[in-house]
């Protein structure tokens, strides 16, 4: 049977690695987790009994397709509480993930074969998505100087019909400060391209606040998400705030591609906003596990990295080790014992010699897996 070329998207390559340890695990091997970008916590514990009392209460059928009121208004005020930002709850959309939200906001932004330009490294499903839909990513190589965050002089005369940004980043955990995402959006202002801010892993921040496109400019597409802060991977519930003239072509499309974000899951997140101390909790683990990564690597010999701004990764040059970063994290799948995923998953030009690291689980394997890692370089 054919098939589109718009379906041929490379992997995911850390759901590959998972795989891997996965099947290692099978065989009885002790795998300390490194490579996925996911919570060691689970839901906070209203979350799950808000909904366990909801199913008591009748079925649980489709919301609107921009989901529910109640959500919407307390995602507007979180955005008061956190950013001063006066936010009409009519501009939230509730997505499926994340991953939701940027398929509505390409679909809703961009024609056939439009130019949209990422920033590399950066999270690989942009790129894909972006295939997917039959647009063209436009990768953007970002400088160590500029802590791997685009600047206008990296996309000047490209003619792209959009920009897609991340703060604090994946992988390197890096962020924009006020005036380097004021230059980002008035460039983009000024080439008439549309932008975009990928702010999932806000909250997760150690030295200062990260900041929010919505203190800048209402014309702007920002996205968000509940897998990160409020440890809610699985639980596939995200949003997207749009401005006020593009609410309803986005309400036209979710109605069709989703229908709507799962109502179990609105619920959950709804009373998870409402977690401050449980989730502080989880920050106070990320910070421990940020100083055991950053003293640990150096330590074993992985020493060439940008202390992350926020999110719970590291992402190191190993090109002095490897210049085949997905063999390189095989090995040491297969040798220490700890999953670990190859640069080349964010950037496939420069990613042959970076590996990112993510200390997002317990600190207990944290502390193991940085053991490991050391014997692995002393002994190779």
């Amino acid at each position: 049977m054919r098939h589109s070329t718009r379906s041929e998207v490379d992997p995911f390559i850390v759901m590959d690695v998972m795989q891997a340890a996965a099947a290692a695990e099978a065989a009885g091997q002790h795998i300390i987790h490194m490579e996925v970008g996911q919570p060691g916590t689970g839901a906070p514990r209203d979350a799950v009994e808000a909904l366990t009392a909801a199913m008591g209460q009748g079925a649980l059928g489709y919301t609107v397709a921009l989901g529910l009121p109640a959500l919407r208004e307390r995602i507007a005020r979180m955005y008061g509480e956190w950013y001063n930002v006066d936010l009409d709850p009519g501009r939230v959309v509730i997505t499926p993930g994340s991953s939701g939200g940027f398929i509505l906001a390409f679909t809703a932004l961009f024609d056939t074969g439009d130019r949209v330009g990422i920033g590399a490294p950066g999270y690989p499903s942009y790129r894909q998505i972006l295939k997917a839909l039959a647009l063209q990513p436009v990768d953007l190589p970002t400088a160590p100087e500029n802590r791997f965050q685009p600047v206008p002089a990296d996309f000047a005369g490209m003619d792209l019909a959009g920009l897609m940004v991340a703060s604090p980043a994946n992988p390197t955990g890096t962020m924009l400060d006020r005036e380097a995402m004021g230059a980002l959006i008035g460039a983009c202002a000024e080439n008439g391209a549309s932008f975009i801010s990928d702010e999932i892993y806000h909250g997760i921040e150690y030295e200062k606040k990260a900041v929010t496109a919505l203190e800048l400019t209402d014309e702007s597409y920002v996205i968000n998400s509940f897998s990160k802060y409020f440890s809610m991977t699985g639980w596939r519930v995200g949003w997207m705030v749009v401005p006020e003239d593009h609410v309803r072509t986005v309400e036209r499309i979710a109605q069709n591609m989703f229908i709507c974000a799962p109502h179990a899951s609105q619920i959950a997140a709804l009373a998870a906003m409402d977690c401050e101390d449980e989730l502080q909790a989880n920050m106070d683990v990320y910070r421990a596990n940020r100083q055991l990564m950053i003293d640990g690597l150096a330590d074993a010999g992985f020493a060439s990295f940008a202390p992350p701004d926020g999110a719970f990764y590291v992402y190191a040059d190993v090109s002095d080790l490897t210049d085949d970063s997905r063999a390189f994290a095989a090995e040491i799948l297969q040798k220490a014992r700890v999953a670990v995923t190859p640069g080349l998953d964010f950037d496939p030009v420069r990613g042959g010699g970076t590996i990112r690291f993510s200390y997002a689980r317990s600190t207990a394997d944290i502390v193991e897996g940085l053991r490991r890692l050391k014997a692995f370089l002393q002994d190779r």
